[in-house]
């Protein structure tokens, strides 16, 4: 059969060559004799392809030596919590933006960690559903915070951060999770950076937390959790216990796919806004579709859009479907459409899906 195309939210779609490479090296990598999902993460094989990883992940995100790379499991969700234990230890307190679901979820995991007094909530977009990001006031930081957290782009609601905030000496954190390898990012602005890989880095299991190595501390909040110290992983080279292997290796396929098939950050971010100036040149002039974001908001890899008839909207996504492109129903907070447009969805899949729309514009006018 052929293939789909995917335009989920994430798990995403993964590089066709990827996916070739990974099923030729499924019974025997490299001459071992065996599959990357059998090897023991011992074994100097293994040893070998996390190393890999993280020297690519270095060499194409251009970190530097004073941030640690550590490979976690719990996904994007449980560092909700570990922030705030391994951070949240001189004043107790914490800066939070709200800009969507994932954002608030972390603040409220602070909540129930530091308590609700301590957690700060600097600004919110609630009021439009989260359909923008609102105007930050350096005057209403907290200077004696632990950290600044915010959401760089916002799966859900298809926002992003036009700016990185300037948070001075307090640490700025920032959840990637769906923008991770899509454009190059100053990673020294930050104090950590972390993202679950089933959207640009990978298939689900594995996150990746990079953190500068002064927040790596033996002190974290009372009761913390071995599992949940960022020391704990950083002392142990992510391997204190069983790390996510197959998707580590995955990873590793997609950062050297970047590195040799795309060119680098710099063109993989060439392309990725060439794919979203069509996808919204298109909406901006449709007199059906009709995109949700403020467009100095607007995100690269998420792209809300509604008819503004739900049962039209239930109509598109059934023919869409049909016509081979899937996950394009929004999400139930949102409704209407989504288009996520990461890494992988080649420029040929927003260019089809466009004259779809196109098509069903003209047959549903």
């Amino acid at each position: 059969m052929s293939r789909v195309y995917n335009f989920s939210a994430g798990p995403s779609m993964l590089p066709e060559s990827v996916l070739k490479k990974a099923a030729a090296e499924m019974l025997d990598y490299r001459g071992s004799g065996q599959s990357v999902m059998e090897m023991s993460h011992r074994s100097k094989t293994f040893q070998s392809i996390i190393d890999g990883c993280e020297s690519l992940l270095r060499e194409v995100m251009q970190i530097p030596d004073d941030y640690e790379v550590l490979f976690l499991q719990g996904g994007a969700s449980t560092q909700f919590a570990m922030i705030p234990l391994n951070l949240a230890i001189k004043s107790g307190k914490a800066d939070y933006v709200l800009t969507g679901q994932w954002a608030k979820k972390a603040a409220a995991e602070a909540r129930l960690l530091l308590g609700e007094e301590n957690v700060h909530i600097v600004a919110s977009s609630a009021d439009k559903t989260f359909s923008y990001i609102p105007k930050l006031d350096p005057a209403a930081f907290d200077k004696e915070a632990d950290y600044f957290y915010i959401c760089m782009n916002n799966t859900i609601y298809g926002t992003k951060f036009p700016e990185i905030p300037e948070t001075g000496d307090v640490p700025l954190v920032a959840d990637i999770s769906s923008m991770a390898l899509s454009q190059p990012l100053p990673v020294e602005k930050f104090g950590i950076l972390y993202a679950g890989a089933q959207k640009n880095m990978g298939p689900a299991g594995l996150t990746v937390a990079i953190i500068r190595k002064d927040l790596i501390r033996e002190e974290v909040r009372p009761l913390t959790p071995t599992m949940l110290r960022f020391k704990t992983h950083a002392d142990n080279g992510s391997m204190y216990n069983t790390p996510p292997c197959y998707s580590i290796y995955m990873c590793g396929l997609v950062l050297d796919w970047i590195k040799n098939e795309i060119g680098g950050l710099d063109q993989m971010y060439a392309l990725n806004k060439e794919k979203a100036g069509l996808f919204y040149d298109y909406l901006d002039q449709s007199k059906m579709f009709k995109g949700t974001v403020e467009k100095d908001s607007r995100s690269l890899m998420n792209i809300p859009f509604v008819t503004g008839d739900k049962d039209l909207d239930a109509l598109f996504v059934k023919e869409a479907e049909a016509a081979g492109f899937i996950n394009l129903k929004g999400h139930r907070t949102v409704g209407g459409m989504r288009a996520s447009i990461y890494n992988a969805m080649p420029i040929e899949g927003v260019k089809k899906l466009i004259a779809f729309m196109k098509d069903f514009e003209i047959k549903n006018q």
